[in-house]
């Protein structure tokens, strides 16, 4: 995702900050990272803070903890943000500030509705995404519990990789940096894939919805047809006229 330079421009930063502000700076990097502004490699956050456990500046169950807490309130960042934005672009009352289908919401709202928990949940464990699914749960008006919960769900096992990762490999951590760009990238080609994916099978949906209404116009004709033809065959008798053989 990001280019070399940028990458050790980035590494820079974030060795700094680890460097002079211990876990306190880890918590603060981890939040930026997870609210997504700027943009930061939350693999490199979590592979160097991994090696400074093995240096023992601090323990694996500090860094862990302050690193999960840091993400999740930089989660709920993002989550706020984008439920206050909903609230300003699409007021209540009023026309809307941007031009947006109030179906495309809708269907948006309808997703999370059904299906948020989980996708909050996959979300934080693919690099990328992880730092920027908070903003459509809080637009979607997701329960600020249940985001919550799924996101410690999602962020801890990828949090305690990372850390674990950064440990073993202690001093050779940054041998895998140049390397982590092409694991964002897959992320990323993945989730395009599948929201293509998505998009055509939703469109496939639409074009069958209107033939499936049109054959179920057709049956009801003929069913109108038979009770017509019916009401005409009782239709012919004269009222009072015997029914059987006179």
């Amino acid at each position: 995702m990001f280019s070399l330079p940028i990458v050790e421009v980035l590494v820079g930063i974030i060795l700094a900050v680890l460097g002079t502000a211990s876990l306190p700076g880890l918590a603060a990097l981890m939040a930026v990272e997870s609210f997504g502004i700027p943009p930061l490699p939350s693999e490199v956050i979590l592979l160097f803070s991994g090696f400074l456990v093995a240096q023992g500046v601090y323990s694996f169950e500090a860094a862990f903890v302050v690193a999960l807490a840091g993400s999740v309130a930089g989660s709920f960042l993002g989550y706020w943000a984008g439920r206050d934005a909903r609230a300003w672009l699409f007021p209540a009352g009023r026309p809307p500030r941007v031009p947006v289908d109030p179906e495309a919401l809708a269907r948006m709202d309808r997703w999370f509705a059904r299906h948020g928990e989980g996708t909050v949940a996959f979300a934080r464990l693919v690099p990328v995404i992880r730092s920027y699914i908070s903003y459509p749960a809080g637009a979607a008006r997701m329960r600020p519990v249940l985001f919550g919960l799924f996101t410690t769900a999602g962020a801890a096992p990828f949090t305690l990789a990372f850390l674990y990762a950064g440990v073993r490999l202690g001093s050779a951590w940054k041998l895998v940096v140049p390397y982590l760009g092409y694991v964002d990238d897959a992320a990323v080609a993945s989730i395009v894939l599948l929201v293509v994916l998505l998009f055509l099978r939703w469109h496939g949906a639409q074009r069958v919805r209107p033939a499936a209404s049109g054959s179920l116009g057709v049956s009801d004709g003929l069913g109108g047809g038979e009770s017509g033809r019916l009401d005409g065959g009782t239709g012919d008798r004269r009222d009072g006229e015997p029914v059987g053989d006179e």
